[in-house]
Order: C-alpha cells, then structure tokens, then sequence
C-alpha cells in the first residue's frame, strides 16, 4: 500500500506534508498479517485443499502470513516454526491455537516438539532447498494429508545460474527446478504430487516463484 499527495507518490516515511492537505491510501489490500498469505490462499485455492479442523505446521513462518491464512480457513492449531525469533506478528503470538517455535531449525523437528497428529503442511524458506528442510516435517504428516511448499528458484539451483541481483530469469531454469522437486517428493513412497502452479505475486526482487502440493498416501513414523 501507497500513500499519495496530489497523484503523487510519497517516497519516505519520513516526508512532511501540510496537515490540511489530502493524502490517499492506494493499493490491494490482503486481510493476513502479510502479503505472503495471498501466496498460500492461491495454493489452497489452486488445489483444493480444504485445514479446516486440520493441525498444522507452517516452516519459515517469519511474520505468519501463512499461519493467519491457516488460521482464517479454520485450523485448530498451527505449530509455527522459524529458525530466527521475534519475527511473528503479535495478533498470532497471542493467539491460543498458535504453537510459536521459535529459534527451531526445520531440519531436525522430531515428534517431541510437535506431539500432535498433523494434517497439513506448507512451507516458506529462503537460502535453502526444500528438499533438504522438509523430510523430517513431511514425516510427520498422517495419512491423508497435505503439503503445500513454495519453490524459490534461486535457492534451488547452482550458484552460476543466479543473475544480477539474485534473479532467476531463465524459464528453462524455472521448469528444471519444478520439475526436480518434483521428482524428489515423487521418490518417496509415502507421497504423491498434486501439481505445481506460479505464485500469484513474486518474491524480493521480482524472482518469480512456484507453490508445489503433494497428498500423503500413508505416514511413515520418524523420530
């Protein structure tokens, strides 16, 4: 969201205006505690997946755009995860159904940590594969449920094919990356992909980025 003075717009924070003069408040707004919830919204939407009475567990949670998302859809309770602390909007760290898991590295999440049985799944991380922060948590997930993780070209594929600003323009790159997470979550036995789609807004830059989902055909116990 912007702020306008005469159709034009402010730049800082900071300006200083007049205060009989009229300012305007243009651009989309979202109902979630930030714009990443409209990424996942789509994804629900997009596969059809219905949280509702779902727990949930939401990694890279960061400001808890997917978390409110979840929640606004009707989860019972979402364990959010990141690996930094202090990020998560206040409206959710005080909110009863939220399990606030801070300073928690995804990679190494054990049934200890989260005890109750998980329907659904989404992720959200950045400088690092999906493949290498979701096994534990995918494991997790009964029978039946879903994932929905958001695929970041840049942080898939090799250093040399990053451009300026650390932008993946190539579209070649953008399918070879789809398609080999993919493959991956295909290999493991207990999964079965639902398809890939564009996220409906891009990531810091302007990188373009991809929501993945997957249905869990029987869970496999990982402690």
């Amino acid at each position: 969201r912007r702020v306008y003075l005469d159709n034009s717009k402010l730049q800082k924070p900071g300006n200083q205006v007049n205060r009989d003069v009229a300012l305007e408040v243009r651009g989309k707004e979202y109902p979630w505690v930030s714009r990443g919830g409209m990424k996942l919204d789509h994804g629900l939407n997009h596969f059809c997946i219905d949280v509702s009475g779902s727990a949930c567990i939401d990694i890279g949670a960061s400001t808890g755009g997917f978390t409110d998302v979840m929640l606004a859809r009707g989860a019972t309770k979402v364990y959010a995860v990141d690996v930094g602390h202090g990020q998560l909007d206040w409206k959710l760290r005080q909110d009863e159904r939220v399990i606030v898991l801070e300073r928690t590295n995804a990679r190494y999440l054990t049934s200890d940590l989260i005890p109750t049985p998980i329907s659904f799944l989404c992720c959200d991380v950045s400088f690092i594969s999906l493949r290498v922060v979701l096994p534990n948590s995918m494991a997790m997930i009964s029978q039946g449920g879903h994932l929905v993780g958001l695929i970041k070209p840049q942080f898939e594929v090799g250093k040399g094919q990053v451009g300026r600003g650390g932008v993946v323009r190539d579209p070649g790159q953008h399918k070879l990356v789809c398609d080999r997470i993919s493959d991956w979550i295909s290999k493991n036995s207990d999964w079965s992909v639902l398809g890939v789609t564009d996220s409906p807004i891009t990531g810091p830059s302007g990188n373009k980025e991809f929501l993945i989902a997957a249905y869990k055909t029987r869970r496999r116990l990982k402690n």
